[in-house]
């Protein structure tokens, strides 16, 4: 239940977001104010929550790794995949984010070493087959236009960072809570991008902005992190590596069902053979994943 309900929270990021960033771009605002207000929200609320709970003491040699998570997991992340999504549309979005199992295990082969299968290959070849397709797909039919590349490209570059975060940052993620690692991976990422989103701040005519559009800010803030932070570690605590990820496949859905009500995005059969190329190639790498770990465990 709490990978259900943290992925299709997940889901509706997308589209949630990029009606926020409509109005922002309908104003002359920069898209990096939406990650700026998602960073500062949740690192208050995090601060906000060590404060009330036990305090937990970070050794000196582990800060320096966990303020690196901060930049990969949280800063990099979230301004390259909300600032992607201006670009993009929101189903192109989520369905570039099931593809962090194919880019995880190619970093932790060229990194860690790990070996790579026949079927690794097999999928690494056929989802980025996918991703091409789909970065080429426009309704129905195959254009390539620059804008929607771009954004396909950064929410790419998103998923890239956050496999980064996964592969260098794993040995101190298990020995911390999540809020005492939630608190400066945030706080670290807010300092760092705010001299950058910061002046874009003042472009806001804040008096004029719709109550609907501060729904949706706090929709990313509280729900589409603070609260989706909490469930996911219950998840992975309770759950098969192999079982989590396979929720991943939930946020397309959701999103492309609520882009479509909304009339954010088209879904043609280009855009569709995408999607199962990207799904099939997450699988066979998955697969190849399980039956690793699974070898391991006999062994």
């Amino acid at each position: 239940m709490a990978m259900l309900a943290a992925n299709i929270m997940w889901g509706l990021m997308a589209p949630v977001s990029k009606e926020a960033l409509n109005y922002f771009a309908d104003n002359g605002v920069s898209p990096v104010v939406l990650p700026a207000f998602r960073m500062a929200g949740a690192t208050v609320c995090f601060w906000l929550m060590s404060a009330m709970s036990r305090h937990e003491r970070v050794a000196k040699a582990d800060m320096p790794l966990i303020l690196l998570g901060g930049l990969l997991s949280v800063a990099f992340n979230q301004n390259l995949f909300i600032c992607g999504i201006a670009y993009t549309s929101p189903v192109d979005a989520s369905v570039v984010t099931t593809m962090l199992p194919i880019i995880t295990m190619l970093l932790a082969a060229a990194i860690l070493g790990e070996p790579i299968t026949g079927l690794k290959a097999g999928g690494v070849a056929t989802g980025t087959a996918g991703a091409i397709l789909l970065v080429m797909s426009n309704g129905d039919g195959l254009t390539f236009d620059k804008s929607h590349a771009l954004g396909d490209a950064m929410c790419l570059g998103a998923q890239l960072s956050f496999a980064l975060y996964l592969v260098l940052c794993k040995r101190v993620m298990s020995k911390y809570s999540p809020v005492t690692l939630m608190k400066w991976m945030f706080l670290s990422a807010t300092v760092v991008t705010m001299p950058f989103s910061g002046p874009s701040m003042t472009d806001i005519s804040w008096g004029e902005v719709p109550m609907a559009v501060w729904g949706e800010v706090a929709y990313v803030v509280f729900i589409g992190t603070v609260m989706t932070f909490f469930l996911v570690p219950i998840g992975q605590r309770l759950l098969r590596p192999t079982v989590v990820s396979s929720y991943n496949y939930i946020q397309p859905v959701v999103s492309a069902a609520v882009s479509l009500m909304l009339g954010l995005a088209t879904f043609g059969w280009v855009k569709g053979a995408a999607v199962a190329l990207v799904f099939s190639g997450v699988l066979m790498v998955s697969r190849s994943r399980a039956k690793s770990d699974s070898i391991k465990t006999k062994e």
